[in-house]
């Protein structure tokens, strides 16, 4: 073979090849992650970035993801890595990662520091604003080359977003105790994405001042706010009796009215696209409550 014809075996080989740039993206505790190339191997350590991923185009790069990755369908086949609480660490070195997406809301802080002594990439997600997780559904197509995708799904999200600030924002203040827990009596601070999503519906966390992000409470407590609608989750699509066990106490507008509301919890507690949904649900129930009183 000539030198000229090897030469111009290479060239089209150059041409040819895929060309990808190193990629580096800041995760949400402002730590730089970097990569030779885009992900292709990722493994999901919560639901909601399993989700968010799918949302961004990259569902078909996840090769691990944790228990209760259920959504959308096509997540149900990934393999499991253990739960995102209790981690299958060899498990998750054997699937050879490229990339990592860990929770830092949720995920044990030593499991994921021996991921890293393992040469892993990790990259950390921690969304606490609404406006939060169209970042996340963008850095997630940076980090697995599906920007395109994942431009256009932000897009969207914040589009709804806007949309729902603008019907809610001059609606009358409804003050609202979101429950999400009974044994103990757990809620949530002005911090958490819950308290976001009340917000965005014109609603009043009256747990909003507590300075823990998912504080334990009292019955008093909650007596001595009265709050005008009680909100809950639970673990599933059930309906959880301990929503209902406020009736016994008459005295609370939200049971003189009427207004103990359940919104499924992948659909509220999980900080994926579909929290809008579950948004959308609770400014619905807010407004049933401004119409049901004073």
């Amino acid at each position: 073979m000539s030198q000229w014809k090897r030469l111009s075996f290479v060239l089209i080989a150059l041409l040819t090849a895929p060309a990808f740039a190193a990629v580096r993206v800041t995760d949400d505790l402002g730590q730089t992650v970097v990569l030779a190339q885009p992900a292709r191997r990722i493994v999901s350590l919560a639901p909601h970035v399993t989700e968010t991923l799918f949302m961004a185009g990259a569902g078909s790069h996840l090769v691990g993801a944790v228990s209760y990755s259920d959504y959308p369908e096509a997540a149900m086949n990934i393999p499991r890595v253990g739960g995102y609480h209790n981690l299958d660490l060899e498990r998750i070195a054997a699937l050879k990662p490229d990339l990592i997406i860990a929770w830092a809301g949720g995920n044990p802080l030593q499991q994921v520091e021996h991921l890293r002594t393992l040469g892993l990439t990790v990259y950390v997600a921690d969304p606490r604003r609404l406006e939060d997780i169209a970042s996340s559904i963008e850095r997630f197509g940076d980090l697995s080359g599906t920007g395109k995708v994942s431009a256009r799904a932000a897009a969207s999200f914040r589009a709804r977003l806007t949309g729902l600030k603008q019907r809610y924002a001059h609606r009358r203040p409804v003050n609202i105790f979101y429950q999400i827990w009974h044994e103990p009596l757990m809620t949530v601070n002005g911090e958490h994405l819950i308290s976001r999503a009340i917000e965005l519906c014109g609603g009043r966390n009256v747990f909003a001042g507590l300075s823990l992000l998912t504080p334990k409470i009292d019955i008093e407590a909650v007596l001595a706010a009265d709050p005008e609608v009680i909100a809950a989750s639970g673990m599933d699509a059930a309906r959880p009796q301990w929503l209902d066990d406020w009736r016994r106490w008459p005295q609370l507008r939200a049971v003189r009215r009427e207004q103990l509301v359940f919104i499924h919890p992948d659909l509220i507690q999980r900080a994926s696209p579909r929290v809008l949904d579950g948004a959308e649900q609770l400014c619905r129930a807010l407004d049933r409550a401004r119409a049901g009183g004073g």
